[in-house]
Protein backbone atom coordinates (compact mmCIF):
# COMPACT_ATOMS: atom_id res chain seq x y z
CA UNK A 1 0.00 0.00 0.00
CA UNK A 2 1.19 3.95 -0.74
CA UNK A 3 1.02 4.91 2.38
CA UNK A 4 3.37 8.18 1.30
CA UNK A 5 1.05 9.87 -1.12
CA UNK A 6 -1.82 9.50 1.21
CA UNK A 7 0.02 11.11 4.11
CA UNK A 8 1.24 14.29 1.12
CA UNK A 9 -2.38 14.08 0.30
CA UNK A 10 -3.20 14.58 4.07
CA UNK A 11 -0.74 17.02 4.52
CA UNK A 12 -2.20 19.56 1.60
CA UNK A 13 -5.36 18.78 3.42
CA UNK A 14 -4.59 19.92 6.11
CA UNK A 15 -2.50 23.42 4.89
CA UNK A 16 -5.93 24.33 2.96
CA UNK A 17 -8.30 23.57 6.81
CA UNK A 18 -6.19 24.92 9.17
CA UNK A 19 -3.46 27.16 7.45
CA UNK A 20 -3.35 30.67 8.13
CA UNK A 21 -2.61 33.57 5.63
CA UNK A 22 1.06 35.01 5.74
CA UNK A 23 2.70 37.45 3.31
CA UNK A 24 6.31 36.31 2.12
CA UNK A 25 9.17 37.36 0.63
CA UNK A 26 7.99 36.54 -3.28
CA UNK A 27 4.82 38.77 -2.71
CA UNK A 28 2.75 35.89 -3.64
CA UNK A 29 0.82 34.92 -0.27
CA UNK A 30 1.09 31.74 1.29
CA UNK A 31 -1.26 29.82 3.59
CA UNK A 32 0.65 27.53 6.35
CA UNK A 33 0.78 25.65 8.93
CA UNK A 34 3.79 24.70 11.19
CA UNK A 35 5.40 21.87 13.19
CA UNK A 36 4.54 18.88 10.40
CA UNK A 37 6.01 15.17 9.91
CA UNK A 38 5.53 12.42 7.33
CA UNK A 39 7.41 9.48 7.80
CA UNK A 40 8.16 6.36 5.10
CA UNK A 41 9.28 3.04 4.97
CA UNK A 42 11.60 2.73 2.27
CA UNK A 43 10.75 -1.05 2.11
CA UNK A 44 7.41 -0.14 0.82
CA UNK A 45 9.01 1.49 -2.30
CA UNK A 46 10.95 4.45 -3.16
CA UNK A 47 9.53 7.79 -2.34
CA UNK A 48 8.17 9.42 -5.67
CA UNK A 49 4.66 11.04 -5.60
CA UNK A 50 2.59 8.76 -8.25
CA UNK A 51 -0.70 11.22 -7.62
CA UNK A 52 1.25 13.55 -9.73
CA UNK A 53 4.27 13.23 -12.42
CA UNK A 54 7.60 13.72 -11.35
CA UNK A 55 10.75 14.87 -13.05
CA UNK A 56 13.37 12.41 -11.64
CA UNK A 57 15.85 13.30 -13.98
CA UNK A 58 16.16 16.35 -12.25
CA UNK A 59 15.40 15.14 -8.50
CA UNK A 60 18.47 12.97 -9.66
CA UNK A 61 20.38 15.76 -11.19
CA UNK A 62 20.21 18.29 -8.32
CA UNK A 63 21.22 16.15 -5.49
CA UNK A 64 24.30 15.02 -7.47
CA UNK A 65 24.91 18.44 -8.19
CA UNK A 66 24.97 18.79 -4.19
CA UNK A 67 27.27 15.60 -3.59
CA UNK A 68 29.82 16.82 -6.03
CA UNK A 69 30.14 20.39 -3.81
CA UNK A 70 29.10 22.10 -6.61
CA UNK A 71 27.03 25.63 -6.70
CA UNK A 72 27.26 26.53 -10.07
CA UNK A 73 24.06 25.74 -12.07
CA UNK A 74 25.84 25.38 -14.89
CA UNK A 75 26.34 21.48 -14.35
CA UNK A 76 22.81 21.79 -13.68
CA UNK A 77 22.04 23.72 -17.00
CA UNK A 78 24.31 21.28 -19.18
CA UNK A 79 22.69 18.08 -17.53
CA UNK A 80 18.66 19.83 -18.31
CA UNK A 81 18.02 20.67 -15.31
CA UNK A 82 16.27 24.16 -14.28
CA UNK A 83 15.09 23.70 -10.65
CA UNK A 84 17.90 26.88 -9.86
CA UNK A 85 17.46 29.07 -12.88
CA UNK A 86 15.39 31.08 -10.99
CA UNK A 87 17.53 31.98 -8.41
CA UNK A 88 20.28 32.83 -10.12
CA UNK A 89 18.62 34.91 -12.78
CA UNK A 90 17.37 37.35 -9.87
CA UNK A 91 20.41 37.26 -8.58
CA UNK A 92 21.67 38.31 -11.95
CA UNK A 93 18.91 41.08 -12.36
CA UNK A 94 19.15 42.82 -9.05
CA UNK A 95 23.59 42.80 -9.61
CA UNK A 96 24.02 43.50 -12.99
CA UNK A 97 23.47 47.36 -13.14
CA UNK A 98 25.19 48.11 -10.09
CA UNK A 99 28.23 46.01 -11.43
CA UNK A 100 27.82 47.29 -15.27
CA UNK A 101 28.22 50.77 -14.15
CA UNK A 102 30.18 50.22 -11.42
CA UNK A 103 32.84 48.85 -13.96
CA UNK A 104 32.39 50.60 -16.96
CA UNK A 105 32.29 54.07 -14.53
CA UNK A 106 28.89 55.10 -16.66
CA UNK A 107 26.81 58.30 -15.40
CA UNK A 108 22.88 57.11 -14.23
CA UNK A 109 21.88 58.32 -16.96
CA UNK A 110 22.90 55.72 -19.01
CA UNK A 111 20.72 53.16 -16.50
CA UNK A 112 17.88 53.18 -18.74
CA UNK A 113 19.23 51.80 -21.45
CA UNK A 114 20.62 48.85 -20.20
CA UNK A 115 18.76 46.08 -19.90
CA UNK A 116 19.87 42.64 -18.36
CA UNK A 117 19.37 39.65 -20.61
CA UNK A 118 16.06 37.94 -20.86
CA UNK A 119 16.23 34.80 -19.04
CA UNK A 120 16.03 32.55 -21.90
CA UNK A 121 19.20 33.71 -22.99
CA UNK A 122 20.57 33.93 -19.74
CA UNK A 123 20.45 30.36 -19.48
CA UNK A 124 21.55 30.04 -22.79
CA UNK A 125 25.30 32.41 -21.86
CA UNK A 126 25.51 29.98 -19.00
CA UNK A 127 25.78 27.09 -21.32
CA UNK A 128 27.60 28.56 -23.82
CA UNK A 129 29.79 31.16 -21.98
CA UNK A 130 32.03 29.67 -19.71
CA UNK A 131 32.94 32.91 -18.02
CA UNK A 132 29.23 34.32 -18.17
CA UNK A 133 28.50 31.11 -16.18
CA UNK A 134 31.74 31.40 -13.49
CA UNK A 135 30.31 34.92 -12.22
CA UNK A 136 26.44 34.99 -12.80
CA UNK A 137 26.22 30.93 -12.49
CA UNK A 138 27.14 30.98 -9.10
CA UNK A 139 24.78 30.70 -6.04
CA UNK A 140 27.33 31.66 -3.38
CA UNK A 141 28.01 29.39 -0.73
CA UNK A 142 24.95 26.99 -0.89
CA UNK A 143 24.18 23.22 0.08
CA UNK A 144 27.19 21.53 -1.68
CA UNK A 145 29.71 24.34 -0.41
CA UNK A 146 28.26 23.74 3.33
CA UNK A 147 27.90 19.77 2.84
CA UNK A 148 31.50 18.93 1.20
CA UNK A 149 33.55 22.62 1.73
CA UNK A 150 32.00 24.07 5.07
CA UNK A 151 34.96 26.53 5.63
CA UNK A 152 36.59 26.72 9.33
CA UNK A 153 39.48 29.26 10.38
CA UNK A 154 41.91 28.59 12.31
CA UNK A 155 44.87 29.67 13.86
CA UNK A 156 48.12 28.61 11.81
CA UNK A 157 51.53 27.24 13.28
CA UNK A 158 53.11 30.26 12.20
CA UNK A 159 50.47 32.91 13.90
CA UNK A 160 48.47 33.52 10.75
CA UNK A 161 44.84 32.58 10.00
CA UNK A 162 44.43 29.41 7.86
CA UNK A 163 41.29 28.37 6.18
CA UNK A 164 40.30 24.24 6.75
CA UNK A 165 37.40 22.92 4.85
CA UNK A 166 35.26 20.26 6.54
CA UNK A 167 34.12 17.40 4.42
CA UNK A 168 30.96 16.67 5.98
CA UNK A 169 29.76 13.93 3.82
CA UNK A 170 32.76 12.12 3.69
CA UNK A 171 33.04 12.72 7.81
CA UNK A 172 29.51 11.44 8.18
CA UNK A 173 30.24 7.99 5.79
CA UNK A 174 33.52 6.81 7.99
CA UNK A 175 31.33 7.29 11.16
CA UNK A 176 29.40 5.26 9.94
CA UNK A 177 31.65 2.85 9.26
CA UNK A 178 33.32 3.02 12.14
CA UNK A 179 31.07 4.39 14.88
CA UNK A 180 27.27 3.86 13.69
CA UNK A 181 25.38 3.76 16.95
CA UNK A 182 27.08 7.76 17.77
CA UNK A 183 24.08 10.45 18.46
CA UNK A 184 26.66 12.78 16.37
CA UNK A 185 25.54 11.20 12.32
CA UNK A 186 24.26 14.80 11.15
CA UNK A 187 25.36 16.82 7.86
CA UNK A 188 24.15 20.93 8.34
CA UNK A 189 23.60 23.28 5.92
CA UNK A 190 23.26 26.04 8.15
CA UNK A 191 26.33 27.91 8.25
CA UNK A 192 25.12 31.37 9.98
CA UNK A 193 28.63 33.12 9.29
CA UNK A 194 27.94 32.18 5.56
CA UNK A 195 23.76 33.09 5.29
CA UNK A 196 24.30 36.64 3.52
CA UNK A 197 26.79 35.85 0.55
CA UNK A 198 24.05 32.71 -0.53
CA UNK A 199 21.18 33.54 -3.21
CA UNK A 200 19.14 31.44 -1.13
CA UNK A 201 19.30 30.66 2.54
CA UNK A 202 18.66 26.47 2.70
CA UNK A 203 15.11 25.16 3.20
CA UNK A 204 16.40 21.86 4.17
CA UNK A 205 19.11 23.17 6.59
CA UNK A 206 19.71 19.93 8.06
CA UNK A 207 19.95 15.76 8.02
CA UNK A 208 20.41 13.06 11.14
CA UNK A 209 21.20 9.31 10.32
CA UNK A 210 20.40 6.87 12.76
CA UNK A 211 20.86 3.22 12.50
CA UNK A 212 20.16 0.11 14.15
CA UNK A 213 21.16 -3.54 13.82
CA UNK A 214 19.14 -6.30 11.41
CA UNK A 215 17.57 -9.23 13.56
CA UNK A 216 18.52 -12.43 11.80
CA UNK A 217 14.87 -12.77 9.93
CA UNK A 218 15.41 -9.19 8.56
CA UNK A 219 19.15 -10.02 7.14
CA UNK A 220 17.31 -13.22 5.60
CA UNK A 221 14.89 -10.90 3.94
CA UNK A 222 17.51 -8.87 2.34
CA UNK A 223 18.86 -12.04 1.23
CA UNK A 224 15.91 -13.12 -0.73
CA UNK A 225 15.32 -9.82 -2.21
CA UNK A 226 19.14 -10.08 -3.64
CA UNK A 227 18.03 -13.48 -5.14
CA UNK A 228 20.64 -14.90 -3.30
CA UNK A 229 18.90 -17.58 -1.53
CA UNK A 230 19.19 -20.45 -3.55
CA UNK A 231 21.04 -23.65 -3.99
CA UNK A 232 24.71 -22.24 -4.34
CA UNK A 233 24.28 -20.02 -1.50
CA UNK A 234 22.93 -23.33 0.97
CA UNK A 235 26.29 -23.31 2.47
CA UNK A 236 27.47 -19.90 2.81
CA UNK A 237 26.85 -17.61 5.11
CA UNK A 238 25.18 -14.76 5.42
CA UNK A 239 28.49 -12.83 6.83
CA UNK A 240 30.39 -13.85 3.77
CA UNK A 241 27.95 -12.88 0.93
CA UNK A 242 28.61 -9.72 2.84
CA UNK A 243 24.41 -9.09 3.90
CA UNK A 244 24.35 -6.17 5.44
CA UNK A 245 23.98 -6.69 9.43
CA UNK A 246 22.29 -2.82 10.39
CA UNK A 247 19.67 -0.94 8.50
CA UNK A 248 19.87 3.07 8.19
CA UNK A 249 17.10 5.74 8.79
CA UNK A 250 17.30 9.51 7.37
CA UNK A 251 15.75 12.62 8.86
CA UNK A 252 15.54 15.72 6.92
CA UNK A 253 14.28 19.20 8.17
CA UNK A 254 13.10 22.00 6.64
CA UNK A 255 12.68 25.41 8.01
CA UNK A 256 10.75 26.07 4.44
CA UNK A 257 8.39 24.12 2.78
CA UNK A 258 6.91 24.67 -0.31
CA UNK A 259 4.52 21.75 -0.03
CA UNK A 260 3.10 21.27 -3.45
CA UNK A 261 6.37 21.75 -5.42
CA UNK A 262 9.36 21.11 -2.95
CA UNK A 263 8.48 18.53 -0.43
CA UNK A 264 7.90 15.82 -3.44
CA UNK A 265 11.47 16.58 -4.87
CA UNK A 266 12.75 16.73 -1.08
CA UNK A 267 10.84 13.54 -0.19
CA UNK A 268 12.81 12.08 -3.68
CA UNK A 269 15.58 13.73 -3.35
CA UNK A 270 16.60 12.38 0.79
CA UNK A 271 15.07 8.94 -0.43
CA UNK A 272 17.76 8.82 -2.98
CA UNK A 273 20.92 10.17 -0.31
CA UNK A 274 19.40 7.39 1.75
CA UNK A 275 19.79 4.68 -0.57
CA UNK A 276 23.57 5.82 -1.75
CA UNK A 277 24.72 6.83 1.56
CA UNK A 278 23.42 2.92 2.43
CA UNK A 279 25.19 1.44 -0.31
CA UNK A 280 28.69 3.05 0.47
CA UNK A 281 28.39 1.95 3.84
CA UNK A 282 26.31 -1.59 3.53
CA UNK A 283 23.44 -0.91 5.25
CA UNK A 284 19.59 -1.58 4.65
CA UNK A 285 17.73 1.51 3.89
CA UNK A 286 14.85 2.01 6.98
CA UNK A 287 13.07 4.93 7.21
CA UNK A 288 12.70 8.13 6.01
CA UNK A 289 11.14 11.01 8.08
CA UNK A 290 10.70 14.80 6.73
CA UNK A 291 10.01 17.24 9.60
CA UNK A 292 8.65 20.64 8.14
CA UNK A 293 9.05 23.85 9.83
CA UNK A 294 6.77 26.37 8.05
CA UNK A 295 4.90 24.28 5.53
CA UNK A 296 3.03 26.50 2.93
CA UNK A 297 0.78 26.53 -0.26
CA UNK A 298 0.93 29.79 -2.11
CA UNK A 299 -2.38 30.86 -3.11
CA UNK A 300 -1.33 30.71 -6.59
CA UNK A 301 -1.06 26.88 -6.34
CA UNK A 302 -4.77 26.18 -4.73
CA UNK A 303 -6.49 24.91 -7.83
CA UNK A 304 -3.69 22.77 -8.68
CA UNK A 305 -3.18 21.39 -4.98
CA UNK A 306 -7.28 20.31 -5.22
CA UNK A 307 -6.37 18.65 -8.57
CA UNK A 308 -4.21 16.71 -6.76
CA UNK A 309 -6.65 15.73 -3.86
CA UNK A 310 -8.75 14.09 -5.95
CA UNK A 311 -6.40 11.06 -7.38
CA UNK A 312 -6.15 7.84 -5.88
CA UNK A 313 -2.30 6.86 -5.55
CA UNK A 314 -0.55 3.96 -7.37
CA UNK A 315 2.07 1.74 -5.96
CA UNK A 316 5.43 2.96 -5.81
CA UNK A 317 7.98 2.47 -7.61
CA UNK A 318 11.73 0.64 -7.08
CA UNK A 319 14.97 2.18 -7.48
CA UNK A 320 17.72 0.26 -8.63
CA UNK A 321 21.58 1.74 -8.13
CA UNK A 322 23.68 0.11 -11.13
CA UNK A 323 26.96 1.32 -10.12
CA UNK A 324 30.47 0.07 -10.54
CA UNK A 325 31.64 -0.73 -7.06
CA UNK A 326 35.34 1.46 -7.79
CA UNK A 327 33.05 4.27 -8.73
CA UNK A 328 32.74 6.87 -5.93
CA UNK A 329 29.39 8.43 -4.26
CA UNK A 330 30.51 11.72 -6.33
CA UNK A 331 31.25 10.70 -9.29
CA UNK A 332 27.54 9.22 -10.18
CA UNK A 333 25.61 10.18 -13.34
CA UNK A 334 22.17 9.69 -13.99
CA UNK A 335 22.32 6.76 -15.57
CA UNK A 336 23.36 5.07 -12.35
CA UNK A 337 20.34 4.92 -11.11
CA UNK A 338 17.08 3.23 -12.40
CA UNK A 339 13.33 3.89 -11.58
CA UNK A 340 11.50 0.35 -12.14
CA UNK A 341 7.30 0.17 -12.19
CA UNK A 342 6.81 3.89 -11.92
CA UNK A 343 3.06 4.81 -12.88
CA UNK A 344 1.26 7.87 -11.82
CA UNK A 345 -1.38 10.63 -13.12
CA UNK A 346 -0.52 12.98 -15.34
CA UNK A 347 1.94 15.99 -14.32
CA UNK A 348 0.08 19.35 -12.88
CA UNK A 349 1.24 22.86 -13.41
CA UNK A 350 1.63 24.80 -10.41
CA UNK A 351 3.50 27.88 -10.15
CA UNK A 352 6.62 28.48 -8.65
CA UNK A 353 7.40 31.87 -6.68
CA UNK A 354 11.29 32.97 -6.54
Amino acid sequence: MNTLDKQYQELLQDILDNGIRKEDRTGTGTISVFGRQIRHKMSEGFPLLTTKKMYFKGIVTELLWFLRGDTNIKYLVDNDCHIWDGDAYKNYCNHFMDEYLEKNELGESYRNSLKPHPIDEFINKIKTDDEFAKKWGDLGPVYGRQWRKWEQNSVAPWGGLAINHIDQIANLINELKTNPDSRRLMVSAWNVGELDQMTLPPCHYGFQVYTRELRTPERMDWLNKMNNSDQRYRNVTMDELNVPTRAISLMFNMRSNDVPLGLPFNLASYGLLLQIIAKEVNMVPDELIASLGDAHIYVNQIDGVKEQLTREPYKLPTLVMVVNPELKFDEYVYDNFKLVNYQSHPSIKIPLSN
